[in-house]
């Protein structure tokens, strides 16, 4: 670039940043730029013509003032007015001002175009690298379509000088980057290959961005690039470092591009050719040999760009899982890095061994390093460098280490940070059943799991260990045996008391021959827990009750007293009392073959992927998974067992199964509801703030019943039935097939709704009417739908909706009305 000579100097805006800088105070501030601005203005609309040299001056004072945070609205047309300017001063200004305060939106920018065109065929290479710099820096969709095509050619021209090159690969690259569609290089492909072997280092170093870029997304067109970038990255490491003196950064020749090239031929897969194969493998082992030797330098920049090329080397050592030999020496390599007295070349070692882990060259040379990542996870201060240590023993670990590293990770769970202690879990739990060659120490291993950190033990690990009870007999009677032992803790986690529930539930009869673990026993220890639980927890508990009336008679009496009691019968929560009078009722009056038909052992559950590997999968980087994440993939990975996820009390219990549906489940498709506890704000909107996503006000008539109708099923055209049924709901009658029942059945239809909440309300040869409900503790909705079942169109069709007598007092009622008739 062209020096700036002393005439060149703004005295006036030297000036003006002085008594900026020596404000007193804001307001001061404010008070000398509103001032200046006036000034500015002024001499813009005066009449008499700016030379070059003032506008350069206003338009830098008004861009400084910019940068002090102030809204600039006026000075951008004189901006554009110095791009014409032949002075390289007055036209660098004028592409700053642009670059900073245009908007790419600006109806300037045709302006700022005509002139950049200007400056690209003017073959000034000063004036075509300030052009190229500008539309870099906009960016803008206009800029790419109307330079898109002529870059390229700039680019490979002959003619064109080295600095212009580096700035059109860039300016490209950024084209690239923000509209790729309009970026097409087609027959420019091979020739900004060959930018390769262009004799300028930083030709080479401007190109090779570009074409990784380009190569990421199509790398077939440029596959040529491998050969030539294994030649120069050859004579980059061969060479020494006096040969390269422009591009040798202490001591270390062209660190930069060593790593731009290592990190392009990571896109590709290895090498074909033998001899380009060949010449590969020897800059790697020449790279790795470099890393052996004593430094040149004390000077951290040395080790530094020493270790940036030795870590680029290892990736593309690991991407192509080819070469035993080097993949060894790799692990080695890290190997001395763990103990290294920088945290972040052990925080790299660490991440890089993760991946080498996978190898099956590699993972037996990991493993050599257990006792100093062990090390590294109990005594690293940086929780990042924990992490990565965990990762890597979870990725090292197989059946001939699986205790020592479970064992140590349980270990160090008791004193993790909270951020990483879900993930954690997940693993341990993942490699105790992956790895579990006798499953009582599997059983073991989750039960210390849920002690030790029961708080972020999610479903899926105590779902998974229950599956995994009922699916193999050997270990039923060890894990009632264990967990029996572990509720009589005095401090037990709500997990434990899930899973005893459950397991004592379905297999407390086998450990009941011993008198300290009698039936009695068992239901006293469990029902110990009862009022220290959660309502889920307190519901699955009850189901585990009237497990045990079929497993020990002796215990019937006992178990209805509690379940006739005013807490249990009475519970504010209808699941609860739900649960309580079906369970009472279902052991006063069925017979003891029909309840052991009823509440039968669970069958097994189809063997398919663990969830709780699916859930760690969701992760989007090597350990880096958060807690919003887990949940995420907790709840989309619910049914990856077959069905066998959804809660063990749910899917097992079967008395629950026997009645009407969970006053839980979702009958008119909605996903969640408000808070119980949150008090309506209007008559209007009391069901749809507890029902509904998100609490709208209460809609008017004039809205569009389909609205409301949107979660429904139409019915078939084989179907008899008008009702439209709701979907998604496992309990739902399905479309009746029968003929119309005569009228007198309509009281039998009626009786229908003690146990179900939707069906057909009433019926004759003329009109159909179902009804939809749904109800959750004291609130209820409901749907009623009219079908026609004649072939003409009702007319005047109108419904009304009382509340009569005494329910007026006992009710607080609200109807939204819509009709919808078939």
């Amino acid at each position: 670039m062209p020096a700036v000579s002393k005439g060149d100097g703004m005295r006036g805006l030297a000036v003006f940043i002085s008594d900026i800088r020596n404000c007193k105070s804001k307001e001061a501030e404010i008070k000398r730029i509103n001032k200046e601005l006036a000034n500015i203005r002024s001499k813009f609309k005066g009449d008499k013509a700016l030379d070059g040299y003032s506008k350069k001056k206003y338009v830098c004072k008004l861009l400084f003032i910019f940068l002090l945070g102030h809204d600039i609205d006026f000075g951008h047309m004189e901006a554009v007015n110095l791009l014409s300017s032949n002075k390289y001063t007055e036209k660098q200004i004028g592409y700053l001002f642009i670059s900073v305060l245009v908007n790419s939106n600006s109806e300037l920018i045709r302006l700022i175009n005509n002139a950049i065109k200007n400056d690209l065929s003017s073959r000034n290479p000063t004036f075509m690298c300030l052009a190229l710099h500008c539309i870099a820096n906009v960016g803008s969709r206009e800029m790419a379509e109307a330079f898109a095509s002529e870059i390229p050619r700039i680019l490979v021209a002959g003619d064109t000088m080295d600095s212009v090159k580096q700035s059109a690969a860039l300016c490209l690259l950024r084209l690239y980057k923000t509209s790729p569609d309009l970026v097409l290089m087609g027959e420019w492909t091979s020739r900004v290959v060959h930018l390769l072997n262009d004799q300028h280092m930083g030709v080479v170093t401007a190109a090779i961005s570009l074409i990784t870029c380009l190569s990421q997304k199509n790398p077939d067109e440029f596959k040529t690039c491998v050969s030539l970038a294994v030649s120069r990255l050859s004579r980059i490491v061969s060479s020494a470092s006096t040969d390269l003196q422009d591009y040798t950064y202490y001591f270390v020749p062209a660190p930069w591009l060593s790593c731009k090239l290592l990190r392009l031929l990571q896109c590709y897969p290895p090498p074909e050719d033998g001899a380009v194969k060949g010449r590969l493998v020897e800059c790697l082992e020449t790279i790795l040999n470099k890393a052996q030797e004593p430094p040149k330098s004390k000077k951290v920049q040395h080790s530094n760009a020493k270790n940036a090329i030795l870590f680029e080397a290892i990736s593309l050592i690991i991407h192509y899982d080819s070469e035993p030999n080097l993949l060894v020496r790799a692990c080695n390599q890290l190997g001395q890095f763990l103990q290294h007295r920088e945290t972040n070349l052990r925080y790299l070692a660490l991440e890089s061994m993760c991946t080498l882990a996978s190898s099956e060259f590699s993972h037996e040379a990991v493993k050599t390093h257990i006792e100093t990542v062990i090390n590294a996870l109990k005594t690293e201060r940086d929780v990042s460098v924990r992490q990565r240590a965990a990762d890597l023993l979870y990725a090292m670990c197989d059946r001939s280490n699986a205790k020592q590293i479970v064992a140590e990770m349980l270990s160090y769970l008791e004193t993790a940070d909270y951020s990483i202690r879900e993930e954690m879990v997940l693993k341990v739990a993942i490699l105790a059943e992956k790895y579990a060659v006798d499953y009582s120490w599997y059983v073991d291993t989750i039960l210390n799991l849920i002690r030790i950190a029961g708080d972020y033990v999610s479903e899926e690990v105590w779902y998974r260990v229950i599956q995994i009870v009922i699916n193999r007999d050997d270990v039923q009677g060890y894990a009632a045996k264990t967990v029996f032992e572990a509720l009589q803790a005095p401090a037990c986690h709500e997990n434990m008391v899930k899973v005893g529930g459950y397991i004592l539930g379905e297999f407390g009869n086998l450990i009941a021959g011993d008198p300290r673990s009698s039936p009695l026993v068992q239901f006293n220890l469990l029902h110990s827990k009862f009022h220290l639980c959660s309502v889920p927890t307190r519901a699955l508990l009850l189901s585990a009750y009237i497990k045990f009336i079929n497993l020990f008679p002796e215990t019937k009496a006992t178990i209805q007293e509690v379940l006739r009691c005013d807490s249990q019968i009475r519970n504010s929560d209808v699941e609860l009392q739900q649960r309580a009078v079906e369970y009472l009722k279902l052991s006063s009056i069925a017979s003891t073959d029909v309840l052991a038909t009823v509440l039968e052992e669970m069958p097994p559950f189809p063997e398919r992927e663990s969830s709780i590997l699916a859930k760690l999968k969701k992760k989007k980087g090597p350990g880096a998974v958060s807690v919003t994440e887990l949940e995420d993939s907790k709840r989309e990975g619910g049914e990856l067992n077959g069905g066998s996820d959804r809660g063990p009390d749910t899917a097992a219990m079967a008395a629950s199964n026997a009645s009407t549906p969970s006053p839980s489940a979702d009958l008119l498709g909605i996903r969640s509801a408000a808070p119980v506890g949150a008090a309506p704000t209007s008559a209007g909107s009391l069901l749809v703030d507890v029902f509904s996503e998100a609490g709208p006000a209460a809609p008017s008539a004039a809205v569009n019943d389909d609205g409301f109708l949107r979660d429904l099923e139409q019915p078939t055209e084989t179907s008899d039935s008008l009702l439209v049924e709701g979907s998604g709901d496992s309990d739902s009658a399905p479309p009746s097939e029968d003929p119309a029942p005569p009228l007198s059945e309509a009281d039998e239809l009626l009786n229908k709704f003690v146990c179900k909440n939707n069906g057909v309300l009433f019926e004759n040869q003329l009109l159909q009417i179902g009804i939809k409900s749904e109800y959750r503790q004291n609130l209820g909705r409901m749907y009623l739908f009219y079908g026609n079942k004649t072939s003409v169109q009702f007319a005047s069709f109108t419904t009304t909706v009382s509340c009569p007598g005494e329910l007026q007092s006992h009710i607080f009622f609200c109807a939204l009305m819509f009709h919808h008739v078939c």
